[in-house]
């Protein structure tokens, strides 16, 4: 049975490619960016701790000469106890589900709108653009929670803290312990002022624009490679009969697609992740000037290693924090998005593809064709 699609059929169609809703904005795809980033960050909120202590440089110092990361999340749980890998959790879930909305949300529009009205920029760039644009938008509340959320992880807990602090590094950190997220802010307000909670947020774009767009151009690109793929399989078996789901992207698949962009984006920012962390837990007492000097000093002193510490963690979080996420995101915007396509950019050309990138509820067949009518 080979499947056409009517003129009234067609023009539904596509509506639906068009857009996701009235407007510019898809405003729910800002709601499905803030919870499934809030559940991501959550859930894998003791690993981000982890990487944070051993690129700070300042507390847990011996955690900067282990290579074993079992080894050095011992000594983190050791000192602190598990409670300790929690520290930070509140800002950070609160930038993060910012941030996601503004990302996802953002993303979802511009490619509807792309799609619908200017479907020639569509592509690779485009990608990239939205993706780095909605991050940068939701970076003005993510890098004060970020900065608080980062002071409050070096700290770790209150007894291990003031034992470090009374015993020998006075000066590597703050001399007021931080008892939850608002008394960090207040304190960082009154001693170092808004530049205090925006430390570092020059570095912060640098190491998220292009983290941003290269992760969802990556998970682009693999979601139109794996429709290729299909579609050659499908074309090599024209004998069998052509589904209507084709297209359809399982859990799985988002899972894996999500993890995969995800790590390789975080490793390549490593280095832009490293001098961010340094710019932001430095407090009053600078050691680095600014973001070049950061970058320089690191350098000169620890070299290519220096600048790539943490990677493993940050990769170990990204992975399974974008997998989780870009999966949840496909979830909610299915269960609750019955009209929208299954967030595939890349449009069929003929009418048996058409259909198949919609699912059998989203499609009207016009009954001619099922009969070899017209």
């Amino acid at each position: 049975m080979e499947v056409t699609v009517g003129p009234m059929e067609e023009n539904s169609v596509s509506r639906r490619l068009g857009s996701r809703s009235d407007g510019f904005f898809s405003w729910r795809e800002f709601g499905w960016g803030a919870l499934a980033s809030g559940f991501g960050e959550t859930l894998l909120h003791p690993v981000d701790t982890l990487k944070t202590r051993i690129q700070s440089g300042q507390t847990g110092l011996s955690l900067q000469k282990q290579s074993d990361i079992g080894h050095a999340l011992k000594n983190i749980v050791a000192m602190d106890g598990v409670r300790g890998l929690y520290r930070g959790v509140v800002p950070g879930l609160t930038g993060s589900m910012v941030t996601g909305a503004t990302y996802f949300g953002f993303i979802e529009s511009t490619k509807d709108w792309l799609e619908g009205e200017h479907p020639n920029l569509a592509g690779p760039w485009a990608h990239f653009l939205a993706g780095a644009t909605g991050d940068t938008l939701g970076s003005m509340v993510y890098v004060p929670c970020e900065v608080l959320k980062q002071r409050m992880q070096v700290q770790g807990s209150s007894k291990a803290w003031h034992h470090t602090y009374n015993a020998s590094i006075k000066k590597a950190t703050p001399a007021i312990y931080y008892s939850g997220a608002l008394h960090a802010g207040r304190v960082i307000l009154r001693q170092e002022g808004l530049t205090g909670l925006y430390a570092g947020y020059f570095s912060t774009l640098v190491r998220d624009v292009p983290f941003a767009g290269l992760q969802i151009m990556l998970y682009e690109a693999m979601r139109a490679s794996v429709v290729y793929g299909r579609e050659q399989w499908w074309q090599s078996k024209a004998s069998q009969p052509v589904g209507l789901e084709k297209h359809q992207f399982s859990s799985l698949d988002e899972l894996f697609m999500g993890g995969t962009a995800g790590g390789l984006s975080a490793f390549l920012t490593t280095p832009l992740d490293v001098l961010k962390t340094r710019l932001q837990v430095q407090g009053s007492a600078a050691r680095y000037k600014g973001w070049i000097d950061a970058l320089q000093t690191v350098w000169r002193e620890e070299g290519t290693k220096g600048l790539f510490r943490g990677a493993l963690p940050r990769v170990l979080w990204f992975v399974p924090a974008s997998a989780v996420s870009f999966m949840a995101v496909e979830w909610l915007r299915k269960e609750f998005n019955p009209l929208s396509v299954n967030s595939q950019p890349v449009l069929p050309s003929s009418p048996i593809d058409i259909t198949s990138t919609l699912s059998r509820d989203q499609v009207q067949v016009n009954p001619c064709a099922e009969s070899g009518g017209l």
